[in-house]
């Protein structure tokens, strides 16, 4: 059984095997140990990022945790899921159509306890290893761009580098609102924004939350879609692309799974599952 259904598995690993360059045979005789085929190790890679366990524990007579590893370098090194993540965007922009008129943003703070580059003391779990991601997504939630680093780093300060994630679904027609916690309510924010000619509204300090969450709430939820892939939630990587690795992977599953769920109600393919509520 995927460690995802079917219906979402199949369609990204196709895509992510078209996008791979072609690998020449350098071997002068052309009798080295056959490789790996790409599907198993992506496979793998996926059930790693959903069960969160290490790789030997996902290794087998197929793959072994030295060839999961290694491929994963190579496939960052190569930015492959960059690309497929536009093009799952562009995708979803075709057949259902991104709200970019609203671009709630905010941060998460998870576990990272084998720390590296990007882990740092977690403010809220007694100064443990911990990995903050800063992420924007559209009106529905569909995640647009995501930003790793230490959890002791200040949600304003990532606020930046999460917008200039925006590229993947530019030019922007409109001004979008960029909806803020009150954690962002400082003018060096203000200025980030003006900056990127984007609008803002940012919650003001010491009003409950409740009262003005506004369309804030839809990055909150696709939040808790992430930490359910036990990598993501509990992250014991240590360098920081394979860190970014999992999360673009992560959210590329997500993304794909909205567009199934939205397309269900409109479209029909023969792959099409008997229900929108994907699991």
């Amino acid at each position: 059984m995927p460690a995802v259904p079917s219906c979402i598995l199949d369609p990204v690993r196709d895509q992510f095997l078209a996008l791979l360059p072609p690998r020449p045979v350098t071997h002068p005789l052309g009798c080295h140990r056959p490789r790996v085929p790409d599907a198993v190790v992506f496979d793998k890679l996926v059930a790693a990022l959903v069960f969160g366990g290490g790789y030997e524990r996902h290794a087998d007579a197929s793959c072994s945790a030295t060839t999961m590893r290694r491929r994963r370098r190579e496939w960052s090194e190569l930015g492959v899921l960059d690309r497929l993540w536009t093009i799952a965007l562009s995708a979803y922009q075709a057949v259902v159509g991104l709200d970019l008129a609203d671009l709630p943003l905010d941060g998460c703070l998870t576990k990272a306890p084998a720390g590296g580059e990007v882990a740092g003391p977690s403010p809220v779990d007694r100064a443990k290893h911990g990995l903050k991601r800063s992420m924007v997504t559209d009106g529905a939630g569909v995640p647009l761009g995501v930003v790793a680093a230490p959890a002791n780093v200040r949600d304003d300060a990532l606020l930046d580098a999460t917008l200039a994630t925006l590229t993947r679904v530019e030019p922007l027609d409109y001004r979008p609102v960029v909806h803020l916690d009150a954690g962002y309510n400082y003018q060096p924010c203000r200025d980030t924004l003006a900056r990127h000619e984007l609008l803002a509204a940012i919650a003001q300090r010491g009003v409950p939350a409740p009262i003005q969450n506004g369309k804030r709430w839809v990055v909150e939820r696709t939040h808790a879609w992430l930490n359910a892939f036990g990598r993501i939630r509990r992250c014991t990587e240590r360098r920081k692309n394979a860190v970014e690795f999992y999360l673009t992977l992560a959210c590329i599953l997500v993304t794909v799974r909205n567009l199934i769920s939205r397309a269900w109600y409109t479209h029909r393919w023969p792959t099409r599952p008997r229900n929108p509520r994907l699991r």
